[in-house]
């Protein structure tokens, strides 16, 4: 009688678990605002890291998941070879002013409140003409950060003879068009601190602006009916600013091979 009296209990007790579950969903989704829709959790930030993870192996692009040492933390890590323009030999001439009709890439990460005082100067971009170059070693982790709910872009850098370069150095790597986007933002965007799980100094971009760009992205993407994978999208915006491009190939669905 006591045992059956227990089966019974544990049955009424799954039940309701599941009903909890089901309702925190729900109001979940109901409480889903158009301030907060771009608001990454760490389960969804780690279900985005998945599918880039799997199409990264398909298309050998290097990413791999890296879990913290005595921890369930972890993050995603790449190591590319960069080739870019040495700063001392490099010179950088003005472009022509776009029209509104053409905005810069670089500069449509601004904000709108901003790009008014943008606009009225001229707007700083240029083209550089590359002299000599030299090629540089680098390290990229994504992380989730708790405190602003979206991904952290972290990154170090070094020479071929392994020496670490300098803020001041990373600077001077970052192409002036994104130099100048980075730099209108607040906190002076890229900067370094240690790394959150490591220990270790690391250059990052700071998240501050990152739901309110990636709203829009979001708003526009959901407008279309289109897959999003929020990691990828923001991805795709950031990483460019410090050389880390996301081939196109990602957005590609892989066609299925012909049976043999």
């Amino acid at each position: 009688m006591a045992l059956w009296i227990t089966y019974e209990m544990t049955f009424y007790y799954v039940i309701l678990l599941r009903l909890f579950t089901n309702a925190r969903l729900l109001l979940r989704c109901a409480a889903m605002t158009e301030t907060d829709c771009c608001v990454l959790d760490e389960e969804d930030f780690r279900r985005c890291c998945r599918l880039l993870l799997q199409r990264s192996e398909q298309l050998r692009d290097g990413w791999s998941w890296e879990v913290v040492q005595g921890s369930d933390e972890g993050y995603l890590r790449k190591t590319a070879l960069r080739s870019v323009p040495d700063p001392q030999t490099s010179t950088c001439s003005s472009r022509p002013k776009q029209s509104k009709e053409e905005p810069d890439c670089a500069s449509s990460l601004v904000p709108d409140s901003g790009r008014g005082e943008l606009d009225e100067e001229d707007d700083g971009s240029c083209i550089v003409s590359e002299g000599s170059s030299v090629v540089l070693q680098y390290e990229y982790h994504i992380l989730y950060s708790s405190s602003y709910s979206t991904p952290v872009l972290y990154f170090r850098a070094f020479t071929l003879e392994g020496r670490s370069l300098t803020l001041e150095e990373v600077w001077s790597f970052v192409h002036p068009n994104f130099r100048l986007c980075l730099q209108n933002s607040p906190l002076n965007a890229l900067s370094q601190q240690e790394h959150p799980l490591l220990g270790q100094p690391f250059f990052y971009l700071h998240p501050c602006r990152t739901e309110e760009f990636m709203k829009l992205v979001l708003t526009a993407a959901e407008d279309k009916h289109r897959p999003m994978n929020y990691v990828l999208l923001w991805l795709s915006l950031v990483g460019p600013a410090v050389g880390l491009d996301v081939p196109l190939e990602y957005c590609i669905e892989p066609q299925p091979s012909d049976p043999e």
